[in-house]
């Protein structure tokens, strides 16, 4: 928004100008005062051009400013002296093509001045044109300092605006995490106290009454907890994804629960899905457990989605250091994979999260595949 100052200074100056030329002809006169509207005119040449200066476009501003320190440069070798308001307007001109990132033009200004001085035989001449000189170098060097300082603090709170938002992806990133690890483990081992006390309640043979209340109290303490823990997931996924994700209201699933996942895939997708497993079974941590529940799950999902009615086989292989979790459809292929989603992106956090990996691709002879090699034992646990 251009300030009333802006809009008015030029005419101001310009008043001025033309009252100072009129008081320096106002004396005794023995002929006509020829010339008087010429000087007038040059007058009006020092001072008006400012406000195209101060206002106009970039193109229009710099030749206005051309024009206006060329009628003062006039001026000044023809009348030995501009007016005090040319001069003001000449010193503005150079503060503001400074500060508006013009320091070249506004050092090229100040150059005519000192070839006035140096080329003059006039006394007077020479000291005005060394004065204005020093103070329009003076007023654009100033203009040129509140150009940089203004460029620097921009240029600071943009750094500032992406530090912060970095910063807010990590935490993000950090909330979704913690509320994946509470979710998948923590949650499964305060459910299975609960469990644990009411079945300890009511199967322990002649226990006492005190016990019985000491046992109850376990568990209502532990399902407490859970609700409490829920109700803090559901905020931090919330505040992680920006939407409100519901958690599931029971303990977390395991590889013991495969077979009643693969007979919900088979009743919802209507097609052949087969559990083939290989190794020494034995019992998992339950981060590695739930995480490679979770992979397969979700590559379930995916072949109903991008592979309907294909035929799909989940293969968990036990070995001494780690748990290979495959699973392959027989689908077209790559189509499977053109649009990943977030779903791949969650098995491979899922899979990093217990220090394992995650690999998705085009299988060998057709059809689309999903290997997780999961540690025995959680990296991120222990």
């Amino acid at each position: 928004m251009v300030t009333k100052w802006v809009r008015v200074l030029p005419v101001v100056l310009a008043g001025l100008s033309v009252g100072e030329i009129l008081i320096r002809d106002s004396g005794p006169h023995t002929g006509p005062r020829s010339g008087l509207a010429a000087v007038l005119l040059l007058a009006l040449a020092t001072t008006l051009p400012l406000g195209f200066v101060l206002r106009a476009e970039r193109v229009a501003r710099g030749v206005a400013a051309v024009g206006l320190s060329a009628a003062c440069v006039l001026a000044l070798v023809s009348f030995r002296a501009p007016t005090a308001a040319g001069v003001v307007a000449q010193l503005t001109c150079v503060y503001v093509l400074g500060r508006g990132g013009w320091a070249g033009l506004g050092g090229v200004l100040v150059v005519p001045y000192v070839v006035t001085a140096l080329a003059s035989d006039h006394e007077v001449t020479r000291v005005v044109a060394v004065l204005v000189a020093t103070l329009a170098s003076a007023a654009a060097a100033t203009g040129v300092t509140h150009h940089v300082r203004h460029t620097v603090l921009a240029h600071s709170a943009t750094e500032r605006a992406f530090a912060d938002t970095l910063l807010e992806h990590a935490a993000r990133g950090e909330r979704a995490r913690i509320a994946r690890e509470l979710h998948d483990v923590v949650a499964h081992h305060i459910s299975m106290i609960a469990v644990q006390a009411e079945t300890a309640r009511l199967t322990t043979a002649g226990l006492p009454a005190e016990g019985a209340t000491r046992f109850l109290a376990i568990g209502d303490t532990a399902r407490t907890a859970l609700t409490e823990m829920r109700r803090l997931l559901g905020v931090l996924r919330e505040d992680a994804n920006g939407t409100d994700t519901r958690v599931e209201r029971r303990p977390q699933p395991g590889l013991g629960q495969l077979l009643e996942l693969l007979d919900e895939s088979r009743d919802a997708a209507g097609s052949r899905t087969r559990l083939i497993v290989s190794g020494p079974v034995g019992a998992l941590d339950p981060g590695i457990e739930v995480t490679a529940y979770r992979i397969v799950q979700e590559a379930l999902t995916n072949a109903r989605r991008h592979a309907p009615g294909a035929a799909v086989d989940v293969e968990l292989r036990y070995g001494i250091e780690e748990l290979a979790v495959r699973v392959r459809d027989n689908g077209p292929g790559p189509a499977s994979s053109d649009s990943p989603g977030h779903g791949l992106l969650g098995m491979r956090e899922r899979a990093a999260m217990v220090g394992g990996t995650l690999h998705t691709g085009p299988a060998p002879g057709g059809g689309f595949l999903v290997e997780a090699l999961l540690p025995v034992k959680s990296e991120a646990l222990t």
